[in-house]
């Protein structure tokens, strides 16, 4: 599987970063879409490690960008776009959070619980019996987490376009249970945020109100954090803004306004 894919002509001056950690092509759509109106480069993250996929994605950056390039990162891919920033801020000319995780863990403890209960009992059963299953390894661990990805999808979208797009890659279970209990370490620490001191880029977040994640675990602490930090709050919006049927238009307004600024 290639590293990197690849949409609309040269220059490329725009990468989304997908989620998960693990969730390989989840952006395929998004990529397209925006292709319409510039390159786009779509990493795919390989590696089993914080550190491995912030170089692995300035390794893909070297090859294929013109950079500063304007990053936008997706829940995990948000967070990662934030350390890949502070550690290689000539790169990035302009960061754009979109439904990221949370900078804050303790504004975290009920994100399962929310998603628990908008879904009707069977598929709370499925859910919770498929996270038995990979805590005890059984099965096809890649699989048990794509089924799982797709039953919380449901679960935080809104008003969905799609509710499974059949662009995602299969599952990469495995770097999400390597690269998320790492992530989740330097944030209790406080390492995450800390690192937002070198950049020095306008950072975008765009957050939905019917996002799992509560928004005021990303708005708060990276008002503190950062010098140049707009955050803005999407109503009837889920967790994938461009596939919600009532926030998209005003999303693709807010990327697109940027992306111009970037490439013109």
């Amino acid at each position: 599987m290639s590293n990197c894919r690849i949409y609309g002509k040269k220059p490329f001056k725009v990468a989304v970063v997908h989620g998960g950690p693990g969730d390989a092509g989840s952006l395929k759509e998004l990529a397209k879409i925006l292709s319409n109106d510039c390159g786009i480069l779509e990493p795919i993250q390989t590696m089993d490690s914080v550190d491995g996929q912030i170089e692995e994605l300035r390794q893909i950056l070297d090859q294929h960008a013109e950079w500063p390039i304007t990053l936008i990162g997706h829940s995990w891919g948000a967070m990662l776009g934030y350390l890949f920033t502070a550690k290689h801020p000539t790169y990035v000319q302009k960061l754009i959070m979109v439904g990221s995780g949370l900078f804050d863990a303790k504004y975290a403890e009920n994100i399962m619980k929310t998603s628990l209960s908008r879904l009707p009992p069977e598929k709370q059963n499925e859910l919770n019996e498929l996270m038995a299953k990979l805590d005890d390894a059984s099965g096809d661990s890649d699989e048990l987490f794509h089924k799982l990805g797709n039953i919380l999808k449901e679960a935080d979208s809104f008003d969905p376009i799609k509710l499974n797009t059949g662009e995602i890659m299969r599952g990469q279970y495995h770097i999400y249970k390597t690269v998320w209990p790492e992530a989740a370490k330097i944030r209790e620490t406080g390492t995450l945020l800390a690192a937002g001191k070198n950049i020095k880029c306008p950072v975008i977040a765009i957050h939905g109100d019917f996002d799992p994640h509560p928004y005021q675990g990303i708005q708060i602490p990276l008002s503190k954090a950062l010098d140049n930090f707009n955050f803005i709050l999407l109503n009837n919006c889920g967790h994938e803004p461009w596939n919600e049927r009532k926030a998209k238009d005003q999303f693709f307004k807010i990327i697109n306004d940027h992306l111009h600024e970037q490439i013109k």
